[in-house]
């Protein structure tokens, strides 16, 4: 694994909790952040840095990283393009862009009316009542 002793301790101890029986291996970094060697059963391993061993735990590590950078940044963009239409049944993408498009913030979709909503062609009227109730009691409970 990608961190130290701590990190060890800590996955031994769940695998422990679980009842299973894995050998776990940490990395241990220089000041730098650098892996200098490895750690396992609470011994510190040193590692030569030029060996094929040592390219092939760095690659793993590398691409360790390069997944959890995608992750997180995967679940930052879900947050930000959040919107309390997409909490409304029926308001998809392409409803949700022609709301904002006609009234360019949630406040006007907000005070709009039934009528209002279900006169553009994209929103049925049994769409536009669901919007039309859902702030309605998002308004009640905040």
């Amino acid at each position: 694994m990608d961190g130290g002793r701590g990190q060890v301790n800590i996955a031994l101890e769940v695998l422990g909790d679980l009842g299973l029986e894995i050998p776990v291996c940490g990395m241990v970094k220089d000041d730098r952040h650098r892996t200098r060697g490895l750690y396992f059963n609470n011994v510190e391993l040193p590692i030569d840095t030029h060996s094929e061993g040592f390219k092939l735990i760095t690659r793993i590590q590398d691409e360790a990283h390069r997944f959890a950078i995608e992750y997180h940044r995967s679940l930052r963009a879900k947050t930000q393009t959040k919107s309390l239409l997409d909490d409304i049944p029926g308001v998809g993408p392409s409803r949700k862009k022609a709301l904002m498009k006609k009234y360019k913030s949630i406040s006007e979709i907000a005070d709009a009316t039934a009528d209002e909503l279900s006169a553009m062609p994209e929103i049925p009227a049994d769409v536009a009542e669901q919007i039309v109730t859902f702030f309605k009691d998002f308004r009640e409970k905040n």
